[in-house]
């Protein structure tokens, strides 16, 4: 098998490293090239387009390697390969060279290939879901049918020039974001946990609440349909806070023993950790708290969502490529490299008495983000660009 074929084989093997490659590449080349801005310029403030970038781009291209895999996993149905891959990354990468320039015809371009592949991948989870109707997959859809409506709203406000309208589907793009991550370590915190417990699956010792499963994810939903609804600032206060308790709440199910310090339950637990504590953040500066609520939006969703979806990365990677637990050790460092990077980020805004680093604004932290990726993809290639149990 050539590479290429090797690459198109599953989603996770060909979006994977177009996820990490954007999440290095982007912000680095916003930050420390452009300061901050597009090189087409237009009229959306720079900030609301980098966000709106970073959630289509990163965690779009994560979402499709992930539903791609998952999802024929989940309804045994036959996944998605080589040419109807390469067309789906085609769109995503034609939105992200637009979302690159800036500008606002690059926009239109941006906002026609974005909505071809999220509703691609409603339609599909439907289709599977039609093959095998017993398969749970009304949460995933009803995640990604937000999704698809954010995603719209955002672009409407750009065209509009409605940047209030713009920041406010921003938030709810980030927190259906959330809500997924917190969906799918729903499904996989148990069965990785146990793993770790018993190596040799024989036993099933870790059994979390039935009843807290879903409630992170459930309370995040709540909160994007809260903003959207651009309810008071006190009602979606409350409501970010509610999902973030769900989330930590969700944390101290992960202190199993010694084994709580494996890097597996710490990308999961970390996670859970910085989306908890960004959410009630979040919703305390919307409650008059002294920091604004951008960077405490950061915690949540550069922080929340950046660690799972390496974690993601790291523990589907790994095990999809037929190879077994332990993570490799670069995946402590990648973990390493992005709390360092949230903190790097965060803590200047949320603690105004600490020093600015010198340089561009935010170069370090976008160094060190980028870093994490790139530190996790070297890792993975050989993984990823092999057949199974197979290395270069």
């Amino acid at each position: 098998m050539n590479r290429l074929s090797i690459l198109g084989d599953e989603g996770f093997r060909l979006f994977f490293p177009l996820a990490a490659l954007h999440a290095a590449l982007w912000p680095a080349a916003w930050t420390i090239l452009h300061g901050l801005d597009m090189p087409l310029g237009g009229a959306v403030p720079p900030s609301v387009w980098h966000g709106g970038e970073m959630m289509l781009g990163t965690f779009g291209a994560a979402l499709i390697g992930f539903i791609t895999t998952a999802v024929p996993e989940w309804t045994d149905t036959p996944r998605p390969q080589g040419k109807r891959l390469f067309r789906l990354a085609a769109l995503w990468g034609l939105g992200r060279l637009a979302g690159f320039l800036g500008g606002d015809t690059a926009g239109i371009v941006a906002a026609i290939a974005d909505s071809a592949w999220l509703l691609w991948l409603v339609q599909y989870v439907i289709r599977s879901w039609a093959a095998r109707p017993q398969a749970k997959l009304l949460g995933v859809l009803s995640w990604l049918s937000l999704l698809v409506a954010a995603a719209l709203v955002l672009r409407l406000g750009f065209a509009l020039g409605d940047w209030e309208l713009a920041q406010r589907a921003l938030m709810v793009t980030g927190l259906v974001f959330v809500g997924l991550l917190g969906l799918i370590l729903a499904r996989i915190t148990v069965p990785i946990t146990n793993i770790v417990l018993d190596a040799s699956r024989q036993t099933s010792p870790f059994r979390p609440h039935p009843g807290r499963v879903n409630l992170a994810p459930g309370l995040a939903f709540v909160a994007a349909c809260g903003v959207a609804a651009d309810l008071s600032p006190a009602i979606t206060a409350y409501l970010l806070i509610a999902a973030g308790a769900a989330f930590l709440d969700r944390v101290a199910e992960a202190f199993v023993g010694r084994e709580f310090l494996r890097t597996e339950l710490l990308f999961l637990a970390g996670s859970a950790t910085l989306s908890g504590a960004g959410l009630i953040l979040a919703g305390a500066a919307r409650l008059g708290a002294p920091f604004a609520g951008i960077p405490a939006l950061h915690v949540a969703f550069m922080g929340g969502l950046g660690v799972g979806v390496l974690g993601v990365f790291s523990i589907a990677g790994l095990m999809h490529s037929g190879r077994a637990l332990p993570l490799p050790r670069a995946c402590r460092a990648a973990l390493g490299l992005m709390v360092t990077a949230v903190a790097v980020r965060v803590l200047p805004e949320l603690l105004p008495t600490l020093p600015v680093l010198p340089g561009p604004r935010h170069a370090v932290a976008a160094l060190l983000w980028a870093a994490a990726f790139l530190v996790w993809l070297r890792a993975y290639w050989p993984f990823l660009s092999t057949p199974k149990n197979k290395t270069a």
